[in-house]
């Protein structure tokens, strides 16, 4: 079976509820890569562009900012995901929002 839902032989067609499952999916990583570049823009690249290429330092701070960036979501993410879990049945992390 395939990752939209077609099996080997039939023509059945694509699982339209796999494919939003995958333009979700694919919409949440690009939300994440624009925050991320964004942030880290803005943090380690001057705004006066003097070389082509990135210096030592802002290369050294890219991957910093990166490194922590990942981190952080990382820890947000088991996080949320240990309130879910502690949550009485029928309530999301947030409570009711």
């Amino acid at each position: 079976m395939s990752f939209l839902g077609r099996s080997g032989g039939s023509s059945t067609g694509v699982n339209p509820e796999r494919v939003e499952m995958a333009v979700q999916e694919l919409d949440m990583i690009t939300d994440v890569f624009n925050r991320l570049v964004s942030s880290c823009h803005a943090k380690c690249i001057s705004t006066r562009y003097a070389e082509g290429d990135l210096n030592k330092g802002e290369s050294v701070c890219i991957d910093r900012c990166v490194s922590k960036f990942f981190e952080v979501n990382k820890r947000v993410g088991e996080k949320l995901q240990s309130m879910g879990g502690n949550a009485p049945s029928g309530q999301s992390a947030f409570g009711s929002l």
